[in-house]
């Protein structure tokens, strides 16, 4: 190749890359997570003894979650239109977690939002607390009361797609409007509908069990 030449195949293959990049995160995506710290992230622990420190660290690009007390890790921004992207792992025995979104009201163990559950054997389910709307397919959808939670929208998965215990997952929430859409692993899980449509931070839960998050992506949408 001419020397002429060189400067020529670096712009090409550098434009490549950017556009394989930006095939997978999509426009305007970006890492909630720098791989660090939590700067950008506040936390609710629901036990005023126990520090954001003893249930939430970065460790070597992952988010370490010791999955008691309960509670959440939640960004500062708000957003209300978006694609959600992250990859989890139970560290041990799996246990309990979840994605919030939308998050309102006062902050508690559960709080006002829509919840994707991680939980081992029910990732994909959907949960809208204290009253939160969300309405699904008949023979998947249900409602009940609840001690922590208020009222609750239920919208059980459509198939399960979630691998061995230890193996790192990806979920993906796209939230538009009043429209919800989840996909694990590449497939999509579930889908619903009627959810109200406002800004609020999103959120990672502590609920049992340590579990780790990573490559943390949002991709804010117009609508």
């Amino acid at each position: 190749m001419s020397k002429n030449l060189l400067p020529v195949a670096v712009a090409i293959a550098g434009l490549a890359c950017s556009l394989n990049l930006l095939a997978e995160t999509g426009p305007g995506a970006f890492e909630l997570f720098n791989g660090k710290d939590l700067a950008g992230w506040k936390s609710f622990v629901d036990d005023p003894k126990v520090t954001q420190g003893q249930v939430w660290s970065a460790r070597d690009g992952v988010i370490v979650c010791k999955g008691e007390p309960m509670g959440y890790l939640y960004t500062e921004q708000q957003f209300t239109n978006f694609k959600l992207e992250v990859e989890y792992r139970w560290a041990g025995k799996p246990g309990n977690s979840g994605l919030f979104a939308r998050i309102s009201g006062e902050p508690r163990a559960l709080p006002r939002c829509i919840e994707t559950q991680l939980k081992h054997g029910d990732a994909g389910n959907l949960f809208g607390f204290h009253g939160f709307p969300l309405r699904g397919a008949t023979d998947r959808s249900s409602e009940k009361e609840s001690k922590l939670a208020g009222h609750v929208s239920i919208v059980k998965r459509i198939t399960g797609t979630e691998k061995e215990p230890g193996q790192w997952n990806k979920i993906e929430l796209l939230v538009s409007g009043a429209n919800l859409t989840v996909w694990l692993n590449g497939q999509k899980v579930n889908e619903a509908t009627g959810a109200e449509v406002k800004a609020g931070p999103v959120g990672l839960q502590s609920e049992g069990g340590e579990v780790h998050f990573r490559n943390v992506r949002l991709t804010p949408l117009a609508h």
